[in-house]
């Protein structure tokens, strides 16, 4: 059997949202989180044996008879998540992270536990791209990982873990390495959803590309549809924002993936720690290129602000060259609207029209002068 495509197949990424949280009826007040937990399960050689249990249930039949408990909360509350914590000892300052959410990606190590953060990110489909459109929106996943148990806590609409626990229930194979399987499960599935996020992002990045560049090709728009989005940067402005939210979802990962995937870990199992490699590289793919994504961005803000220019200085050109042409005209009416008596051709019989004839082949020949230098 080959185990890369075992692991790869069990953690594809899914958009479908959680169900209802599961309601535990019958659970004891001090771990019962009625609105909090989503799942409580007991898995015993790979296979799911318990239903239904809180997590003090849950706790003592491994402790009885082996295997690991996976529970899953979302946006628990400090009193809904104070009697979990309790039970699996959990450390009170990844607690306080937990619960208050809003933390950058990491790993960290607490005696015989790791807790992990993932940044979760989704791409907000839209009609059209505009200077409020939101783009990319994040939640969290956070994962305490024990010998014998496995709690994630995840914040935001984003992210279910729902279908990739049904995944995993299905390979029991793979569930028997224990916690380390399912946090493996879930950084594959994390950074899967970067690399769709970062293709769709590109298609926007492409469109307004497009839009600027071939609306750019006097240096001013044409008038369509293409040409008044090209001249907006607002657009450009949202999507480097949108971007770099992104880029704090991934970046900050990388060292905690290399850690993962390099150092020996007693919490993690050493066949499945040589899989978060492929996790390290597919995350390392999405940060070279959301950074491009940067740097694209800002040519074409450049470029964009650098046709706007481009055009005001075309507009002044014009304004120059038209006030050149009339000035010709102002200057000859206000010579001869001077009051004095003696100016020549002012008793001349074909004075009036040699005069305007004058004056137009002047502005005749300036007017075609400039035009044939490109100013209008």
């Amino acid at each position: 059997m080959s185990m890369i495509r075992d692991l790869r197949a069990a953690v594809r990424p899914s958009r479908r949202r959680d169900a209802a949280p599961y309601h535990c009826e019958d659970s004891a007040p001090a771990v019962c989180v009625n609105s909090a937990i989503v799942d409580c399960g007991v898995y015993r050689e790979g296979r799911r044996v318990s239903d239904h249990v809180t997590p003090a249930e849950a706790m003592a039949q491994v402790r009885a008879g082996g295997g690991f408990t996976w529970i899953g909360l979302h946006e628990p509350t400090e009193a809904e998540f104070a009697g979990i914590a309790k039970e699996f000892g959990l450390h009170p300052l990844a607690v306080e992270d937990a619960v208050h959410a809003h933390q950058r990606p990491k790993l960290e190590r607490y005696d015989d536990m790791l807790f992990t953060v993932f940044k979760t990110v989704h791409y907000v489909e839209h009609a059209e791209l505009t200077a409020t459109s939101e783009v990319v929106e994040t939640g969290e996943v956070m994962c305490f990982t024990g010998r014998d148990f496995i709690v994630t806590v995840r914040h935001g609409g984003q992210g279910s873990l729902r279908a990739l626990r049904h995944r995993l229930q299905d390979d029991p194979e793979l569930l028997a390495r224990g916690p380390s399987a399912v946090l493996h499960a879930i950084a594959d599935q994390v950074v899967d959803g970067y690399l769709a996020v970062a293709d769709a992002v590109q298609d926007d990045i492409d469109e307004v590309e497009i839009d600027v560049f071939s609306s750019g090709t006097n240096g001013r728009g044409n008038g369509t549809k293409g040409s008044a989005k090209g001249g907006d940067a607002g657009r450009i402005y949202q999507l480097k924002r949108e971007v770099l939210e992104f880029k704090r979802a991934v970046s900050p990962l990388l060292r905690p993936m290399q850690l993962l995937s390099e150092r020996p870990m007693r919490l993690i199992d050493s066949d499945i720690q040589t899989y978060f490699r492929d996790v390290a590289d597919h995350l390392a793919r999405v940060n070279e290129q959301v950074l491009s994504f940067d740097d694209l961005l800002n040519s074409i803000l450049q470029a964009n602000l650098s046709q706007a220019a481009v055009a005001q200085n075309e507009d002044m050109r014009k304004i120059t060259a038209w006030a050149a042409i009339f000035a010709v005209p102002t200057m000859i009416a206000g010579i001869y609207g001077m009051n004095f008596d003696y100016m020549p051709e002012l008793k001349w019989k074909y004075g009036y029209p040699a005069v305007l004839v004058v004056t137009v082949a002047i502005c005749f020949g300036i007017h075609r002068g400039f035009k044939r230098n490109g100013w209008l």
